[in-house]
């Protein structure tokens, strides 16, 4: 892989999935969301999660940022790789919530994405769900040979000194499918309070929280869309 960035000229499909529940999928995808749209970058979201959690947010946030960015999220289950060609058309970048098990939402939207982002708490228990996950990225690139597939640690407890990302990277190394995002999503409660209220992290004051997305986004898409 020579890099992670995707050309904005061209539409870009990240799944945002896992096989374990709780790792912040939902947290990801609409903070991701929020800040490609604060860079005018046309971004939508669609929510294959029966939980709905992307869908609620939204309807939040119509309530509170109703002349802010827009962030059409749109709902789908079941095999949603038409659809996902569909929004590809329309939008430069489709950022799914796939929920947190293996189903068919995840393995149809990794057929046909540039990008799988899979979230995972920096523990024993939760790196242990990632032979699953190479299972499907290997599976998908018989159909989708271009897949790239990045680990993000998220929710690392906010006052470490970082030694959980080293033993992750450990843990991951015998896992050629997938590789390790640079960026850390730290347990902060501003990530919480965005998505109870609507917003994003970039729109709220913790600065921390919105360094970390700005980050994580400016590794997979072009520096100028980011910017802080």
């Amino acid at each position: 892989m020579t890099t992670r960035r995707q050309d904005k000229t061209t539409a870009t499909i990240v799944v945002v999935g896992a096989e374990k529940g709780g790792v912040g999928k939902s947290t990801l995808c609409t903070n991701l969301a929020v800040c490609l749209a604060h860079e005018g970058v046309d971004v939508a979201v669609l929510d294959a999660d029966s939980q709905a959690t992307a869908a609620k947010w939204a309807d939040r946030r119509a309530v509170a940022r109703p002349d802010g960015p827009s962030v059409p999220v749109i709902q789908r289950t079941g095999d949603v790789s038409a659809t996902l060609r569909d929004l590809a058309r329309r939008y430069a970048v489709v950022i799914v919530d796939a929920g947190g098990r293996d189903s068919r939402e995840l393995r149809s939207a990794v057929a046909v994405a540039n990008l799988l982002l899979i979230p995972t708490k920096a523990s024993q228990a939760d790196l242990e769900t990632m032979p699953k996950m190479q299972e499907i990225v290997t599976l998908a690139r018989g159909f989708n040979p271009d897949l790239i597939a990045q680990a993000v640690v998220s929710m690392a407890p906010a006052n470490s000194a970082g030694r959980e990302v080293a033993e992750a990277r450990e843990l991951l190394a015998e896992f050629d499918a997938i590789e390790l995002a640079d960026t850390v999503i730290r347990d902060r409660k501003a990530y919480r309070d965005a998505l109870l209220e609507g917003v994003g992290v970039v729109e709220l004051g913790n600065g921390q929280a919105r360094a970390e997305i700005q980050l994580l986004a400016g590794e997979f898409f072009d520096s100028d869309e980011v910017t802080a």
